[in-house]
């Protein structure tokens, strides 16, 4: 995958005197360091860096307010930046501008533990949230892998290995705070559990990755911590098997917590990275969460059902530390991967598929990367429909580039096919901007785009990215 075009009559320079205007409200909050501007033009997606020509540092919404309306003022871009986590493009600089940097951002606001919800500045992470909050016996339970900011997982409607039984971060925003294109700050809801009042704009802000609005704070649900949580391993002679173990799993309505699948390739990886000794076959990666009898019975149904699809009996890790060393090892399965190739980055899918269509939609992908010349791991949250291959490509090879697309392409259109969706999580970001109309049609690609013409009439919201005006 090539850098994205960066159109010379879309990025100029920044004036003179918006810069010194910067200056002078910022002051040792702003940033024209070179280094500082690469770091925040690149993600982990395959694409190049683009760096921002210039980055402020926000300690409070008032500072972004100012920011983002001295930039409508001048008519300068602005891209909101959380942890750098992304793997769709959607920090690059594409047509310059500012990268807002929320990292600053980062008190927890109010816990309301009567309540169940929590409200958090936008660069608070998921880790941190959950330290904080442990001693109330509360967690907060969406989990993408990386320890991406709060902020950063909203505007992208993140999920991840929780999501089977506690949902996205659609079903676990209550409200926001944002600042407008113009530079007022608005709350989208209050925290009750529902509402009726008006247009959801909360839901329109979730997932809007940046080109709506800036998310400031955050309104979430939390969950009491179960009173039992148990993990286990189990081993496949294929992925088929593994997948089949998984929709039986789910379509008998055993409320597991986490249900993931490895390849042999992707095992083999997070043995070598996290020195571990699994089994390098297919495998499922289950959590039980809930009573101790609760946790048992879930257990035992699964197993049974695994026996039967030919997977080993259960490999447990029953202790606090036991788990974190699994799960780190499956969060840590990106960057395994990538060691499969040193150099290489990784051109990512995300495909989300009705369950009752998951085997066949893997088994044909297995059977692509098997004809390919390409390593390419599959790995993902398979309990909700949800996977990830991880297509293996060299910078600058053309013909391992293309050969990259040409899967990504296949395995995204197998998916729409389906009835279901080029992205279970990522977003869209610049890299599946193309499959927005393949997706969900014409004349809805075009409302979307009058949306965004109506909440960012000048553009300057990070703009190039899910919808071309």
């Amino acid at each position: 995958m090539n850098a994205p075009v960066v159109a010379s009559s879309l990025r100029k320079p920044l004036s003179a005197e918006f810069v010194e205007r910067l200056a002078r409200r910022f002051g040792a909050q702003l940033s024209l360091a070179e280094a500082v501007r690469e770091h925040h033009g690149r993600d982990e997606s395959p694409y190049a860096p683009v760096p921002p020509d210039a980055v402020v540092f926000a300690a409070t919404t008032a500072d972004v307010a100012d920011l983002v309306g001295l930039c409508a003022e001048h008519r300068v871009p602005v891209i909101p930046y959380g942890a750098g986590s992304s793997i769709e493009g959607h920090l690059l600089a594409v047509q310059g501008g500012v990268s807002l940097d929320l990292s600053r951002m980062n008190r927890v606001l109010a816990v309301n533990a009567e309540d169940l919800t929590v409200t958090v500045e936008a660069g608070v992470t998921r880790k941190q949230l959950n330290d904080e909050i442990r001693s109330t016996g509360l967690f907060f339970p969406i989990d993408p892998g990386a320890d991406a900011s709060l902020g950063g997982m909203t505007a992208t409607r993140a999920s991840g290995t929780n999501a089977v039984r506690y949902g996205t971060m659609r079903e676990n925003v209550l409200g926001l705070t944002v600042v407008t294109a113009e530079g007022k700050v608005i709350r989208t809801a209050r925290r009750a559990r529902k509402s009726s009042a008006g247009y959801d704009l909360t839901r329109l802000f979730v997932g809007s990755e940046g080109t709506l609005g800036v998310i400031t704070e955050v309104t979430l649900r939390v969950y009491p911590l179960p009173e039992a949580i148990s993990a286990a391993v189990c081993s496949f002679a294929t992925v088929q098997a593994a997948v089949d173990t998984t929709i039986a799993t789910i379509q008998m309505g055993i409320p597991i917590a986490r249900c993931e699948l490895l390849d042999a390739l992707t095992v083999q990886a997070v043995n070598r990275y996290s020195k571990l000794a699994l089994p390098e076959l297919p495998m499922l990666l289950f959590e039980f969460h809930g009573s101790s009898s609760g946790v048992r019975e879930q257990a035992e149904a699964v197993q049974q059902i695994a026996r039967e699809h030919g997977g080993q009996d259960f490999q447990w890790a029953s202790t606090p530390e036991e788990r974190t060393r699994l799960w780190t090892a499956r969060h840590n399965a990106y960057f395994a991967c990538l060691q499969l190739k040193p150099g290489c980055r990784s051109c990512t899918t995300d495909v989300c598929v009705p369950i009752s269509r998951l085997a066949e939609c893997i088994d044909e992908t297995v059977r692509d990367v098997a004809a390919s010349f390409l390593p390419a791991p599959i790995l993902g949250h398979v309990g909700d429909g949800n996977f990830h291959c991880a297509i293996l490509a060299m910078p600058g090879d053309a013909r391992e580039l293309a050969e990259a697309e040409r899967l990504n392409q296949r395995i995204v259109q197998r998916a729409l096919a389906m009835d279901g969706t080029c992205t279970g999580e990522h977003g869209v970001g610049l890299h599946k901007m193309g499959f927005l109309v393949e997706e969900h049609g014409e004349d809805a690609v075009d409302l979307m785009r009058r949306i965004k013409r109506a909440y960012d009439p000048l553009n300057i919201l990070n703009p190039g990215k899910v919808v071309s005006l």
